[in-house]
């Protein structure tokens, strides 16, 4: 019978006090509800505006989503007739029947410059895209807008994170989209 009781008392001995059984303390409660204010803080201000509010968001967060370059394809300069996979100039291409804007760049006229020069570049243009895109494996990344006035779909080409517009840019054969074209004569 000892043993029972000590048994009894054990368990007794490791039960709360009725009092603080009865619900949460304020002080818990307050303390909780700052640690959510801090993480909902973190994640809002740190993390900047969502991709929606700003195109610049929407480039960073195509780049972001480039780690896996999986789209592969032969690409040569586009013709006459029917259009599969091809360059029609520096910033406009066909991927599997679908035609695609380059949405991040703007690069001299093939089919209307405005004068020898702007046409020059724009060919230079057109073959260094055709050229970045066999190199390797790259990705097609969407932007806040699906498609132009045009019936184009507007997306960023990017390999390893870094976008193909970039690449053209740096090389002097476009230029930022900025919604305005530039003359290039």
């Amino acid at each position: 019978m000892s043993r029972d009781t000590t048994s009894r008392s054990n368990v007794v001995a490791f039960r709360a006090p009725p009092s603080k059984q009865s619900g949460l303390s304020a002080s818990f409660i307050f303390a909780l509800a700052g640690c959510f204010l801090g993480v909902f803080s973190v994640i809002f201000f740190w993390g900047g505006p969502p991709p929606s509010e700003a195109s610049a968001t929407a480039k960073s967060d195509a780049v972001a989503e480039a780690e896996s370059d999986k789209i592969s394809a032969k690409f040569g300069i586009c013709g006459e007739g029917p259009r599969s996979t091809c360059v029609v100039d520096g910033d406009t291409i066909w991927l599997h029947g679908t035609k695609i804007r380059i949405a991040d760049i703007n690069t001299p006229e093939v089919s209307n410059p405005g004068c020898a020069a702007e046409a020059n570049l724009g060919h230079d243009a057109t073959r260094r895209l055709a050229n970045l895109l066999n190199e390797a494996p790259f990705s097609v990344l969407t932007i806040d807008r699906d498609e132009d006035q045009y019936g184009r779909k507007l997306r960023i080409i990017s390999r390893s994170g870094r976008s193909l517009g970039a690449v053209l840019v740096a090389e002097g054969l476009a230029e930022e989209w900025n919604g305005v074209r530039r003359n290039w004569c």
